[in-house]
C-alpha cells in the first residue's frame, strides 16, 4: 500500500469514527431514557431487529447485496459479536445508575486500550506523539472522574470500565479481519448476535421472575417484558437506525484506518453526552466538567493535526509523476 493511499485511509476512517460516535452518542441517551421502562435485552432485541432491516434494505446493496453476508471467517464474526454484547450490555446497565456523562467519562479509557492493544498485537507503529495526544485525552477522563470525590468509585463504575475492555478488544478484532471482510458483513453479524443473545434473555427471565430487587441495574436487566407505548414507537426506530448506520461506520473505521489512530476520534462522543445530559437530563455540568471536555477533545484534534501535518510532509518527499 503506497503512503498516499494509507494516508487517505486513516483519513477516512476518521471521519467514519466520528460519524459513528454521533450515531452511538443518540443511541446511549435514548436507551438511558427508556432504561425506567422496558427491560435492557427487550430494548436491545427490538432496536437490532429494526437495526437489521436498516442495514439489510439500506447499506447491505450498495457492498455487493446479500453476498456480503458470506464469510470464511464466522467464528472471528461470532467472537466480535460477543464483545460488542458484552460492551453494549455492561455499559447500558451502568447507564442505568450513573448519570451520562460520568459513563461515558469511564467508558472512554478505551482509546487507550485500543491504542495499547494495537501496539502489542498488531505490530502498529504508535509514535510518541500520538501517545502524548491519547494521555491527554485520558487526563480529560480522569479529571471528569473526580477520583477524589466521596463515591465516585462505586460498584456500577466498573460496568462501563468492562465495556471499555470488551470494546477495545471488538476493535482489534475489526483490524485484523478488516482485509478480507467488508463493514457491511461485519456489523450484519454483529446485530445476529446481538438478536440471538437478547432473545434468549428474554426466553431466561423476560417473564420478571428476578425483578424488583431494589437496584436500577439489576431490574433494568431483569424486568418484565413489555408492551411498547406507542409514544415510544419512533424513537425505537431511531435507535434501531442509529445502531445500524453507526455499527457499519464504526466498522468500516477500524476497517480501513490504523486502530492507535482511529480510536481517539470516538472522543466526539464526550462534547454529545454532555449536551444531550444537560438537555434530556438536566446534568449541568461544572467548571471540572468543562476542562476535562476540553483535554479529551484536544487530545484528538491534536492527533489529527498531526496527521494531516505528517500527511503533507510525506506527500512532499516523494517525487511527483510525470
Amino acid at each position: 500500500m503506497s503512503i498516499e493511499t494509507s494516508q487517505r485511509n486513516n483519513l477516512i476512517g476518521v471521519g467514519c469514527a466520528v460519524g459513528a460516535s454521533v450515531f452511538f452518542s443518540f443511541n446511549d441517551m435514548a436507551i438511558k431514557f427508556l432504561s425506567g421502562y422496558y427491560a435492557l435485552h427487550q430494548i436491545v432485541i427490538i432496536r437490532s431487529t429494526i437495526g437489521m432491516l436498516f442495514l439489510l434494505f439500506f447499506l447491505l446493496p450498495f457492498e455487493g447485496g446479500f453476498r456480503a453476508m458470506r464469510t470464511k471467517r464466522l467464528g472471528v464474526h461470532m467472537v466480535r459479536g460477543l464483545c460488542v454484547v458484552v460492551a453494549n450490555m455492561s455499559f447500558f446497565l451502568g447507564l442505568a445508575v450513573m448519570p451520562l456523562v460520568e459513563a461515558v467519562a469511564i467508558f472512554f479509557i478505551s482509546p487507550l486500550i485500543i491504542t495499547t492493544f494495537s501496539a502489542i498485537f498488531l505490530d502498529e507503529t504508535v509514535g510518541p506523539r500520538r501517545w502524548i495526544a491519547v494521555v491527554i485525552g485520558l487526563a480529560g477522563v480522569i479529571v471528569m472522574l473526580r477520583p477524589d470525590a466521596a463515591g465516585s468509585f462505586q460498584y456500577a463504575a466498573l460496568l462501563p470500565l468492562a465495556a471499555a475492555f470488551a470494546y477495545a478488544t471488538l476493535h482489534i478484532l475489526t483490524r485484523k479481519i478488516g482485509g478480507t471482510e467488508k463493514a457491511a458483513t461485519m456489523a450484519f453479524y454483529i446485530q445476529l448476535t446481538f438478536i440471538i443473545v437478547s432473545g434468549l434473555m428474554g426466553l431466561a427471565f423476560g417473564n420478571g421472575q428476578f425483578a424488583n430487587t431494589g437496584d436500577p441495574s439489576l431490574d433494568f436487566l431483569f424486568r418484565e417484558w413489555a408492551v411498547p407505548a406507542s409514544k415510544d414507537y419512533f424513537l425505537f426506530v431511531l435507535i434501531g437506525a442509529s445502531s445500524s448506520f453507526g455499527g457499519y461506520l464504526i466498522s468500516q473505521a477500524y476497517r480501513v484506518a490504523e486502530a492507535g489512530l482511529a480510536a481517539p476520534f470516538e472522543y466526539v462522543a464526550m462534547p454529545l453526552a454532555i449536551f444531550w445530559g444537560v438537555m434530556v437530563f438536566g446534568e449541568w455540568p461544572d467548571l471540572i466538567a468543562w476542562i476535562g471536555i476540553s483535554l479529551i477533545f484536544g487530545g484528538g484534534l491534536y492527533t489529527f493535526w498531526r496527521e494531516a501535518v505528517q500527511g503533507r510532509a510525506l506527500s512532499r518527499s516523494r517525487p511527483k509523476r510525470r
